[in-house]
């Protein structure tokens, strides 16, 4: 202090030791000319230096925990299964530090990290579902740490005894006025209704207000299994569950118990996925039909482009068919809009697609998945050889996302690569139609002057939503990709 002083101007010393004087409430005088303090009774000084211990200290720095939940991923995905952690409880984590790697129904996701700080409890072991808004780790971080959103738990700790006489007893608090008590109906339709953001925007397309769902989910939580529900029951919402009686469910309906040697595996992931998406398309009534495509024509096309493929750089992508095929479909999509479409059983309305997105069936080790080329008609041939490459490394590593599955309007399943023939493809919805590719054959045919000829040929077949598409509109739609493949040349006139 007596430094500090020292180092003031002499016409700022008496209002400098005035204001700390004034600070420890003890009275000092600065005699001019004199070092300072040396006018000061010893009493006061003493009294100033008991003041700065007073008022100077330090403290620890306090910590909370914070709940990190599962975000919504989006696509009406409610659950994932957790594939693998990259931390264990413990570990020190920074904000965007993978924490851990889950799968959802339609791809594989990894979640990072919203803070710095510890591990402290990892609430799923590998191969558990999770929940969308579930909670995934706890995470002690600093207190300084800004926490808009997250739930957080506050480290215990000993109520200090002025806070303690701060709080006011029961006699010291005043009773509120009773408020009027709302009916079960009121309170129930007054209650938030908890649903991830895919759930309200499905239900949003439907004009369903939340409010009239029975959620299945935890706490009452409104999954999309429950709008689906709502809607194959023409739009009744659904009863709270019965209470659990004496009642038991007939022996005919259970089904066989597990034996020696058998093996139960449940279904999770795109298995899960598929179960739920073809048992809804099912309920479908679907129109099918079938062609013959002679590909000597093409096959001889596509010679030349790998060719001039090879030419342009040292790793061109694999060019196989299915460019071709992709932009056949959609360019015979621009004659027939509607096949194009999504339907809307609810309002019994139509939407036609501005947008060419085609899904390519790929088979992986962890089943089917369906990915998308996105805008197939302002796209060149090679573009489209290039993103099917892409999209295919993504799906043999497990790295595909949900933007490569959103927004499909028509999807390609060729099945000729594993060596079937024929097929009946069932649709994906919302999507209206699908189409099927056999395998490449060489067969004899008949030529224009009646000589038997040796052809490659392909079986194509197709399968619509009959309650959009009529058989007629299907099968010229038919007719106009096999003319495309059949000449590919005329593409050039229709790009």
């Amino acid at each position: 202090f007596y430094l500090l002083v020292n180092m003031l101007a002499p016409h700022r010393m008496g209002k400098a030791v005035g204001l700390l004087g004034g600070l420890c409430r003890a009275p000092m005088r600065l005699v001019p000319g004199k070092k300072p303090f040396m006018g000061t009774p010893r009493s006061h000084i003493i009294a100033l230096s008991e003041c700065s211990k007073r008022q100077f200290h330090t403290s620890t720095r306090l910590a909370k925990e914070v709940v990190f939940n599962l975000a919504d991923i989006g696509e009406g995905i409610f659950e994932v299964e957790v594939l693998q952690w990259y931390v264990k409880e413990g570990d020190a984590v920074n904000a965007f530090d993978k924490i851990c790697e889950v799968a959802s129904d339609k791809a594989t996701v990894e979640i990072p990290s919203r803070f710095t700080g510890t591990i402290k409890r990892i609430h799923h072991r590998v191969g558990d579902m999770a929940k969308v808004g579930s909670p995934l780790v706890d995470i002690e971080v600093a207190d300084s740490q800004a926490i808009p959103t997250a739930t957080h738990r506050e480290p215990p700790h000993a109520a200090s005894p002025s806070a303690a006489a701060a709080a006011p007893g029961p006699s010291q608090t005043s009773a509120p006025a009773a408020a009027p008590t709302p009916s079960p109906a009121q309170a129930q339709s007054q209650a938030p209704v908890l649903a991830t953001p895919a759930v309200r925007h499905m239900a949003k397309e439907h004009n369903i207000p939340l409010s009239r769902l029975h959620g299945t989910g935890k706490d009452g939580r409104v999954l999309k299994e429950d709008v689906l529900k709502y809607l194959k029951q023409g739009g009744v919402a659904g009863a709270p569950p019965p209470p659990p009686g004496p009642t038991t469910a007939p022996a005919a309906s259970r089904p066989p118990a597990a034996k020696p040697g058998d093996t139960v595996e449940a279904l999770t992931g795109v298995r899960k996925a598929m179960f739920k998406s073809m048992t809804q398309a099912l309920t479908i009534p679907m129109f099918s039909c079938g062609d013959t495509v002679e590909m000597d024509a093409l096959m001889a096309v596509r010679q030349r482009c790998k060719d001039v493929l090879q030419k342009k750089g040292p790793a061109p992508p694999k060019l196989t068919f299915m460019p071709f095929v992709l932009k056949a479909c959609s360019l015979a999509l621009r004659q027939y809009p509607i096949i194009n479409s999504s339907v809307n059983a609810e309002t019994m309305e139509v939407v036609i697609k501005g947008s060419h997105n085609i899904g390519v069936a790929m088979a992986t080790p962890a089943g089917l998945v369906v990915p998308n080329v996105k805008g197939v008609q302002g796209k060149t041939i090679f573009q489209i050889a290039e993103e099917i490459a892409m999209l295919q490394e993504l799906a043999k590593a497990g790295k595909l996302k949900p933007e490569h599955f959103a927004d499909g309007t028509f999807t390609i399943s060729n099945i000729g690569t594993i060596g079937a023939t024929w097929a009946v493809p069932v649709v994906f919805t919302p999507e209206v139609a699908i189409g099927a590719l056999g395998k490449v054959e060489k067969l004899p045919r008949f030529g224009s002057d009646g000589n038997v000829l040796a052809c490659h040929v392909m079986n194509v077949s197709w399968s619509a939503d009959h309650r959009v598409v009529d058989g007629a509109t299907m099968v010229r739609f038919s007719n106009a990709v096999a003319g495309y493949l059949q000449e590919p040349d005329t593409m050039l006139l229709d790009l």
